[in-house]
């Protein structure tokens, strides 16, 4: 029997000047969880097209309560930053550049995808707030037509009839991770030196090991994670209206 469970983390942004509902992948990262053995594989891509994109970040408190947002810029090639303007926007001949840059990226995406796909058996998708995800993947090829596709976010929503954002749920588990451990309020998975380079905050592996974590307290301790889950919005309610 089969017992892989995979997590899908993307980054994206708008090109800088573009179209606001246009795309482009920056970040892919596919964890795959060996139920069982808690081995982690964390498999990563990185798009180096040479774009101007624009990161949005949320800004939280120490509950993981959404305070405020910023944007920045970065070039995906040099990873060069600079500070966003409003009122900026590109002509179309540097629109006409950037999806040049980007035309080619469809294929190492799809790749990266089909390759990860054929290594790692596994049934299940984790996604949080994944549609866009799922969309951005098959437009470039990839198929998730034999998977079936979990969107945690979605799955919490009906059962607490709450919108939790994932830096809120990193409170309520209590996550946490250095260069050999991820640990949570129940849990302690050792990581491989492989693995635990690519987990920096921001990152697209960053995200899918606090999906992971948030997925396995959540299934595997439910009644302690739904209180935890209840007392963290308790303080921030109490927050708010102090």
């Amino acid at each position: 029997m089969n017992n892989n469970i995979a997590f899908l983390e993307l980054k994206y942004g708008n090109i800088y000047g573009g179209f606001p509902n246009f795309y482009a992948i920056s970040e892919i990262s596919l964890l795959i969880f060996e139920q069982g053995s808690n081995k982690i594989f964390l498999e990563s891509w990185t798009n180096g097209a040479n774009i101007d994109i624009v990161n949005v970040y949320s800004n939280v408190n120490e509950l993981g309560h959404t305070i405020g947002r910023s944007k920045e810029v970065v070039n995906l090639r040099t990873r060069r930053r600079k500070p966003f303007r409003e009122d900026f926007k590109l002509d179309e001949r540097g629109l006409q550049f950037a999806f040049k840059q980007l035309r080619p990226t469809r294929m190492p995406i799809k790749s990266f995808l089909m390759k990860n796909f054929r290594k790692y058996r596994f049934r299940d998708i984790v996604v949080f707030d994944g549609r866009r995800d799922i969309f951005l993947c098959e437009k470039s090829g990839g198929d998730f037509s034999r998977y079936n596709i979990i969107d945690l976010q979605k799955d919490l929503n009906r059962e607490t009839d709450y919108l939790f954002s994932l830096n809120k749920l990193s409170v309520v588990i209590n996550f946490d991770h250095d260069r050999s451990y991820l640990r949570s309020n129940n849990l302690e998975y050792w990581l491989h030196p492989i693995a635990a380079r690519q987990i920096v905050p921001k990152s697209a592996a960053y995200d899918a090991v606090r999906l992971m974590m948030v997925h396995n307290e959540y299934t595997e301790h439910h009644d302690d994670f739904l209180m935890k889950a209840a007392l963290v919005l308790n303080k921030i309610q109490n927050n708010l209206k102090a």
